[in-house]
């Protein structure tokens, strides 16, 4: 089962990195950014991609407490 999961979490890693291009603004976002120009709109994603990632990774740390305490039981 450990050698199953490692797996499984180096796929979904190997699956996270290579999206290098992840776009996570709204329209509105998108044309507030385009305006600015290249530089900020590019910080403007990038900031928006990482706020995304703290929820994940709170219910990841979650999940995992979770999965942990019942293949125990």
């Amino acid at each position: 089962m450990q050698k199953r999961f490692s797996g499984i979490l180096i796929i979904f890693l190997l699956i996270v990195s290579g999206c290098l291009n992840a776009y996570g603004q709204c329209s509105i976002c998108t044309k507030t950014a385009s305006q600015l120009g290249e530089g900020p709109a590019h910080a403007l994603n990038t900031a928006i991609v990482y706020l995304m990632l703290t929820p994940f990774a709170i219910i990841g740390f979650i999940g995992y407490k979770w999965w942990k305490s019942q293949k125990s039981n």
